[in-house]
């Protein structure tokens, strides 16, 4: 069974920065693309970024790049989000998903994600 775990939410100030994590275990992480969406309030689930299995193609949405930086890394299984000059549209729950099939390409489809953490919540004040 899979299991992915996100950590490194919290509360910060306009400008700052925050690093998210994800641990997944239960597949060969090295062969799924992954992503990180988040939900904010009343608003749909949306990719705000996306890497490849090989950690050689990312995808970030317009409203992150420049902003925030995916990296993975495959000895540890683990997964990241660094993100810098954060605002108060950034807040939302922040969740990490592995794609379906293996070797897939890096997407912001949230149907191709077979597997999802639980989510850590992240609160930028203005």
């Amino acid at each position: 069974q899979v299991h992915v775990v996100e950590s490194g939410g919290g509360f910060v100030q306009a400008g700052g920065s925050l690093r998210l994590s994800c641990a997944a275990s239960g597949h060969t992480f090295s062969m799924y693309a992954m992503g990180w969406f988040r939900q904010a309030p009343g608003k749909e689930r949306e990719c705000v970024a996306a890497i490849s299995w090989g950690g050689d193609t990312t995808y970030y949405a317009d409203s992150v790049q420049g902003r925030f930086t995916i990296s993975r890394d495959n000895v540890m299984n683990a997964l990241y989000l660094q993100m810098n000059n954060l605002k108060p549209d950034d807040t939302a729950v922040y969740y990490c998903a592995s794609r379906r099939n293996i070797y897939g390409a890096p997407t912001r489809n949230s149907y191709e994600y077979a597997y999802w953490g639980q989510g850590t919540q992240v609160t930028v004040s203005s």
